[in-house]
């Protein structure tokens, strides 16, 4: 009896290494995609203040013509 439990805690003790590489590799991931997003959200924050300036711009510049 006690070689079935040793044998079932050895296959339970090699699920969770098993689980825990899986683990290991999915954080991995996420962390390589949110620093990949962060870095993605940064240059479109960027682009849309350029936009923003270059809309105010145009903005500024269609009411000093209708002063004119």
């Amino acid at each position: 009896m006690a070689e079935i439990d040793l044998r079932t805690l050895e296959f339970r003790i090699h699920e969770l290494i098993q689980m825990c590489e899986r683990l290991r590799e999915e954080n991995r991931s996420l962390r390589s995609q949110q620093a990949s997003l962060t870095t993605e959200r940064a240059h479109l924050i960027e682009k849309n203040e350029q936009a923003r300036m270059k809309v105010e711009g145009i903005l500024q510049r269609l009411k000093s013509m209708e002063r004119e």
